[in-house]
């Protein structure tokens, strides 16, 4: 049994969609996607640097694009499930036919461009915290006033907050951490500092009209699958200022039966945490169009016919 999955932000690097557009009709692709949504993925994905792409507007579609154009080129693919951590879970949704590719961009666009403008109201950040129990770690977060906005599984806990209670955290670890390591992202996201950006997109989602999803669909707001188009998008909205919970989406997969997992374009991240937490499990992440035959041999060995 397959899943697909769609890394979150942060997983971009300067010119990593460049050897993808060389790939029939990406460019193209890509293109239209960038005049529909307003914003030059073509120049984003190719030309700029680490700062442009770190910009929370530009960088979410980005992703998002990246996602559905390395699927496209992996080919016709039937996972017996798919997700996609935060942002990727707009990825995944098209992966479902949730929303077809166009409506996913121009919602994360709306997204990307809430969130920062949310994030533009007070100074905060997020920092990862390597090593510790889960247990021990979230109370002594909470008590800091912080939030445990990823729960990854595999030790991994990002905290979000200010930055005076990230800066309290690097003063006082919980026990058992050895590091907190500041993320290179523009705000506390997946906390109740977006809650002005869920209202901007509760609007939006107003305009749409979300399908049912073909596949099993497995969301991060409690690693459930979702049966139904209305709550999928109601999920997409709420997550904003909801904890990324990639833990129990790994649990699902294992509950499913998983026995391989790809992840898109940008990937690596998600693939590093399940071979640490799902072992047994085969991966393969598409960083590049070099790693298309490997997921393809992937695919055809793990996908019921």
């Amino acid at each position: 049994m397959l899943v697909l999955v769609a890394p979150g932000q942060g997983a971009q690097t300067p010119g990593f969609l460049t050897p993808w557009l060389e790939l029939p009709g990406a460019a193209d692709r890509l293109a239209a996607w960038s005049d529909a949504i307003g914003l030059d993925l073509v120049h984003y994905g190719t030309k700029a640097d680490a700062d442009e792409i770190r910009d929370t507007a530009v960088a979410q579609p980005l992703l998002v694009a990246a996602g559905l154009l390395s699927a496209a080129a992996l080919g016709d693919v039937t996972p017996g499930a798919v997700a996609g951590h935060s942002v990727g879970e707009f990825t995944a949704a098209a992966f479902a036919g949730v929303l077809d590719a166009t409506a996913a961009l121009k919602l994360v666009r709306t997204r990307g461009l809430a969130m920062a403008e949310a994030a533009a109201i007070a100074p905060t950040g997020m920092s990862a915290l390597l090593g510790g129990d889960p247990e021990v770690t979230v109370p002594h977060l909470e008590k800091l006033g912080l939030t445990p906005a990823n729960v990854n599984g595999a030790g991994q806990i990002v905290a979000a907050g200010t930055l005076e209670q990230l800066a309290a955290l690097e003063a006082d670890k919980p026990e058992g951490v050895r590091r907190v390591v500041a993320l290179k992202v523009a705000g506390a996201f997946h906390t109740h500092h977006m809650a002005p950006a869920v209202a901007t997109l509760e609007q939006a989602a107003k305009e749409l009209a979300p399908a049912d999803p073909t596949l099993p669909y497995v969301s991060n707001k409690d690693g459930r699958t979702v049966d139904t188009g209305a709550e999928v998008l109601a999920r997409l909205v709420g997550q904003v200022a909801n904890p990324v919970r990639w833990d129990l989406c790994m649990e699902t997969f294992q509950a499913l039966g998983a026995t391989a997992l790809v992840e898109v374009c940008p990937g690596g991240t998600l693939t590093g945490i399940a071979k640490r937490a799902l072992p047994g499990v085969a991966t393969v992440a598409l960083k590049t169009p070099d790693d298309l035959d490997a997921a393809r041999t992937l695919v055809a060995e793990h996908t019921a016919v």
